[in-house]
């Protein structure tokens, strides 16, 4: 499964980064995954290893742009085997298989633009749209 997003936020890309590395917030955003820092990119965000429900990679890549920050966000993974939260599950190549990828990328996108626009909340307060940091 392959998610990508793109979240664009008003708000100083040293700060967005402070957030983006508290690992506290990790388990709130993705409470079914467990993430490992394979590469730390400071200002520029973070890629991880991705086990638990899903087996793959993520990585939050924070691009300065105008006086905001445009979050991208990516999600390549697979399903856990169950009762294996480091080896992916084969999905079948065929039309059940498909719709039970189409779902799980859903759910995930689906989740990941709620907890995206909260932290866009947050962190723009009471922001206007078209107003300046």
């Amino acid at each position: 499964m392959d998610l990508v997003d793109e979240t664009y936020v008003v708000v100083d890309r040293a700060q967005l980064a402070l957030v983006v590395a508290d690992r506290t917030r990790w388990q709130l955003w993705w409470p079914e995954l467990t993430l490992t820092v394979f590469m730390d990119r400071g200002l520029d965000g973070i890629r991880w290893s991705v086990s638990g429900a899903m087996v793959g990679s993520s990585e939050i890549w924070l691009e300065q742009v105008g006086d905001g920050v445009l979050l991208h966000y990516y999600l390549r993974a697979d399903p856990a085997l169950p009762g294996s939260p480091a080896m992916a599950r084969t999905i079948p190549a065929s039309p059940h298989g498909r719709r039970q990828i189409d779902a799980l990328r859903n759910r995930h996108a689906m989740a990941w633009k709620r907890t995206v626009w909260a932290l866009k909340d947050e962190l723009e307060g009471g922001r206007r749209p078209g107003d300046p940091r």
